[in-house]
């Protein structure tokens, strides 16, 4: 069975990007977000996030302000914002990466791993979810808008996604002047796939089931029966 977790990154770095996740949830296929906590538009994602009970939220670890240095003092960092998401969220993340796969840094690495594995969280990359990180609309400095297509998502849907859990990975949200990065009208155009009611026929026609983090936990007990039966 192929299940899809489809994550959009970001939550909370600009009011279009909270506007258009939360859209992407309610229109399209996205199931999951992660938010970052520390910008000024951490609360308002936490106040819709709380609006949209089906969404799985985690923590989006952002280390571009964090304090470089000694090993303590990342884990200082890691640590304040796990504690300013349950803050914002009321709730702890149903799991956990980071701002442009900051954790994958060796020196970083056995932190988020030490954490995850304090609150028993998934982290990318390092669970039974398969990253899938392909559906992204910029490189050298170029926007690609043919990978963040209806016809290249297709194609990834049709011949990538293999049996078991996999987490794909996307970046929807709406261009405005709050959000200072480069990755911009890509967004827009990841939005308008998204929700494109041709992706969903795509998804059941290979038995593609949507799930979210929330989900997680339940279906590994049932993927566990199932292989001792």
């Amino acid at each position: 069975m192929k299940y899809l977790i489809v994550n959009a990154d970001d939550f909370g770095a600009s009011r279009g990007i909270n506007r258009g996740i939360i859209e992407a949830h309610r229109n399209g296929i996205v199931t999951s977000t992660s938010l970052i906590v520390n910008t000024p538009f951490g609360e308002e994602a936490a106040k819709l996030a709380n609006e949209a009970r089906h969404l799985s939220v985690g923590l989006h670890v952002d280390l571009a302000k964090a304090p470089d240095g000694t090993t303590e003092r990342l884990r200082e960092e890691l640590q304040r914002q796990f504690a300013r998401f349950v803050e914002l969220m009321g709730r702890p993340p149903s799991h956990l990466d980071s701002h442009h796969n900051l954790h994958r840094d060796p020196k970083a690495l056995p932190e988020f791993l030490e954490l995850a594995s304090k609150h028993g969280l998934p982290l990318r990359e390092h669970s039974p979810v398969r990253y899938f990180s392909k559906f992204y609309g910029q490189w050298g400095g170029e926007t690609h808008f043919e990978q963040i297509s209806v016809k290249a998502l297709r194609r990834m849907l049709e011949t990538e996604i293999e049996d078991g859990i996999t987490e794909l990975s996307c970046h929807p949200g709406y261009a405005e002047p709050d959000y200072p990065g480069s990755y911009c009208v890509e967004r827009e155009a990841e939005l308008r796939t998204l929700c494109d009611l041709v992706i969903r026929d795509v998804l059941a026609a290979h038995s593609i089931q949507l799930i979210s983090y929330h989900d997680l936990d339940k279906l590994a007990v049932g993927l566990a029966n199932r292989g001792a039966s």
